[in-house]
């Protein structure tokens, strides 16, 4: 009797480190990184998108690893917390969670640092989220598609707590530690 196998083989750059992995087609990124390449930064919380401990860099945004298939991933470049730093330094996100006391159990963490940096980078792009202002970034008045209006050609977005919030509103920290988050990142907004 023949057995189908499922199996098939994807090269994943993860943290800079190139890697050839077989998975199963059914497993997802967030199993495929902590089960087969012992990466434990991405956190498995909900495993269902739910409350962004396991969200990570693909291809520069920011995504629910556990909502990924690995095998639809075949060549991607991802970044976990544990890879945003460099030359042995903490990456200056990772700094101002620790500087404003930002984490409890620090299990969403991992996740809510990653999605921090995706979120300051969309917004310097001028993607505008669902409280941001008309003519606030995300209009900019041009038309809304976030391309023109400053200097740079981008409008500068400006980063409230309410802003931070609704971008942050992926991520979940179930030790209420969401008061210090929102100063952390503002203040490397502000730099």
């Amino acid at each position: 009797m023949d057995v189908e196998t499922t199996d098939v083989e994807v090269s994943i750059r993860v943290d800079g480190t190139a890697h050839r992995v077989t998975v199963d087609i059914r497993t997802t990124l967030l199993d495929a990184l902590r089960e087969r390449l012992g990466n434990t930064s991405p956190k498995k919380g909900c495993d269902h998108g739910q409350c962004g401990a396991c969200t990570i860099l693909l291809d520069g945004r920011r995504v629910n690893s556990c909502l990924a298939l690995a095998v639809a991933y075949d060549g991607a470049e991802i970044v976990t917390a544990a890879g945003l730093g460099s030359d042995g330094e903490l990456h200056p996100m990772q700094r101002c969670f620790i500087q404003h006391d930002a984490f409890q159990c620090g299990y969403c963490t991992p996740g809510q640092i990653v999605s921090a940096v995706a979120m300051l980078r969309e917004a310097e792009a001028g993607w505008p989220s669902a409280v941001t202002p008309d003519g606030d970034g995300g209009d900019g008045g041009d038309g809304g598609d976030g391309d023109g209006g400053g200097a740079d050609g981008r409008s500068r977005m400006i980063l409230d707590a309410d802003e931070i919030r609704e971008r942050m509103s992926g991520n979940l920290c179930r030790c209420a530690a969401y008061a210090n988050i929102v100063p952390a990142i503002q203040e490397l907004a502000r730099r």
